[in-house]
């Protein structure tokens, strides 16, 4: 094969990896769900909240129960019943298979009183109201219910057994490969899932530079070994480009990057979204939440756990939010994904419902960040940090995406 064929064939496999990696992220979550006995179409609940065992989706939080259902419309709609929430903070985004949030119903949007929603596929015809439409046959809806601490668990409980949904029975799709099977097994799996939830209209110019790949009707067979190489070549360079985009943030400002404005929405941003697939899967978009990484000095922007820092809140700089706050430490995998870590305190996050935190003098709030205990009153404000490389994360929630001015800074 001539050069610029094989560049062309490169580019297809760069391209097609970072196009497909969010169905195939997805698709793993689901297969997790499957190896439990959830069943497609029905909410299952977390009724505990995220630790250092919680490894299924990667940067979990620690502030709210989860629920998640992952949906197949292709027999027909489900219907999705909300419950009423009062003060309590309440969001179920609804992602297609690309991880799009196509729809976030609760407090922000549909208000404190709950409701009955019904979810169609992209060619159901319905009637009625409510009725949310997804771009995609398969779907995730994935629910965060605000937990103020132990005593408010069985009050969140009560409100997260409100969260229903009905719908026809499905089998799970599948089996499908992983991200880290070989070039064919991955390729292959791609191909199945695109042709199960068809890519939209606007993604025609980037499929025009896949086309080379055959993924409408793939064929491993067909490629020679200089073809081969290229593929594997193109598949690496994907692989690369989706571990360094983060959340689209890669510049700071006083410490602390910003999410792009596509995030959670990326339309024609297939890096951003592979990215965000890799080491954010199912973030919000900035309309709901913002997603603050603190600017550590390693590479990637990560902290050395063995050094003690110290995250200093002015008194006079409240944080501009309006339903709530956490500072989140993660340790980093090799991989590019992000957990909780096991520490003496069973402690993942510190927030703005953390008990016994002590304020100073001048009403300023200082966070000890380490895997050392600082010792004496400063324990209370104590994060704990694994021997290694970290991430903090700030995750205020808020109905603008200029809510955040960052008055805060992290400091050896």
């Amino acid at each position: 094969m001539a050069g610029t064929a094989l560049d062309d064939l490169k580019a297809a496999a760069r391209e097609a990896y970072l196009f497909t990696l969010p169905l195939v992220e997805i698709a793993t979550t689901r297969a997790r769900g499957q190896a439990v006995g959830s069943p497609m179409n029905v909410f299952g609940h977390m009724r505990r909240l995220a630790d250092h065992r919680a490894r299924a989706v990667t940067t979990p939080n620690n502030d709210t129960f989860y629920s998640t259902a992952q949906v197949d419309l292709s027999a027909g709609p489900v219907t999705i019943t909300l419950p009423a929430t009062g003060d309590r903070y309440f969001s179920l985004a609804l992602m297609d298979a690309y991880t799009n949030n196509f729809a976030i119903l609760g407090t922000r949007t549909t208000g404190p009183d709950g409701g009955t929603f019904t979810l169609v596929g992209p060619r159901d015809a319905a009637d009625g109201p409510n009725v949310v439409r997804s771009p995609t046959n398969h779907v995730w809806a994935l629910a965060r219910i605000l937990v103020d601490g132990p005593h408010d668990a069985e009050a969140a409980k009560a409100v997260q057994h409100g969260l229903t949904m009905q719908g026809p029975a499905v089998d799970f799709p599948g089996p499908f490969a992983h991200r880290g099977a070989g070039w064919a097994d991955y390729f292959d799996t791609a191909a199945r899932l695109m042709a199960l939830n068809p890519p939209l209209y606007t993604d025609r110019a980037i499929l025009a530079v896949m086309a080379p790949l055959g993924l409408d009707a793939f064929d491993p067979t067909r490629f020679d070994p200089e073809e081969v190489a290229a593929i594997e070549a193109g598949l690496a360079e994907g692989k690369s480009v989706s571990r360094r985009n983060g959340l689209g943030g890669n510049s700071f400002i006083n410490g602390w990057s910003y999410p792009s404005s596509r995030l959670g929405v990326f339309d024609q941003d297939y890096a951003l979204r592979a990215a965000v697939a890799l080491s954010g899967l199912a973030a919000l978009p900035p309309a709901e939440a913002m997603y603050m990484r603190a600017e550590g000095h390693l590479p990637h922007a990560l902290y050395d756990g063995t050094r003690a820092w110290r995250l200093h809140f002015p008194a006079d700089q409240p944080l501009p939010v309006h339903s709530f706050w956490s500072l989140s430490l993660y340790e980093a995998t090799e991989d590019g994904q992000f957990f909780f870590t096991d520490n003496p305190l069973n402690r993942y996050a510190i927030g703005d419902r953390t008990e016994g935190l002590a304020t100073n003098a001048d009403g300023s709030l200082d966070i000890w960040i380490g895997h050392a205990d600082p010792g004496g009153a400063r324990t209370a404000n104590w994060l704990p940090a694994r021997p290694g490389p970290s991430r903090c994360s700030c995750a205020p929630i808020c109905p603008s995406p200029s809510c955040w001015t960052a008055p805060i800074a992290c400091r050896r």
